[in-house]
């Protein structure tokens, strides 16, 4: 099993090459959840274009995508774009991608992890505020 940049290990489902075991499991449960008609569809890998190339001063610049995991289409019409993340994936670079997006789309950007101790899937965000609370400790008083 190849390794990604971030130590995660790079997997294949169904023919799909996934940059970790997280994004082949939430794959997994999209796809059960097309089954059960729970969406109504999800693309893999969508990009959306966040600024398009041009030229200044003789100087070309490429135009910069942004490549989620996964567009889920929910049956209310509603587009959520899902990205499994870590706290270590969470990059500067992807941070300013994230801007960018959020500025551009009117999609929902979910950043999910899987975590044991939050009983499965969990937006990053909430495990990240669940961790600085079980650090804090119980409040005194």
């Amino acid at each position: 099993m190849k390794k990604s940049k971030y130590g995660n290990k790079k997997v294949t489902v169904d023919g799909i090459k996934f940059d970790s075991i997280l994004e082949a499991q939430y794959y997994k449960q999209l796809l059960w959840a097309k089954e059960h008609e729970d969406i109504l569809m999800f693309r893999i890998q969508p990009r959306y274009m966040l600024q398009e190339a041009f030229e200044k001063n003789g100087v070309k610049h490429q135009r910069i995508d942004y490549i989620a995991d996964f567009e889920v289409h929910r049956e209310d019409g509603t587009i959520d774009v899902i990205d499994i993340k870590t706290t270590g994936t969470k990059t500067d670079v992807f941070r300013i991608k994230q801007k960018l997006f959020e500025k551009k789309y009117p999609h929902k950007l979910i950043l999910l992890t899987y975590d044991q101790r939050a009983g499965g899937w969990i937006e990053l965000e909430k495990l990240e505020q669940l961790m600085r609370m079980q650090k804090k400790g119980p409040k005194k008083g």
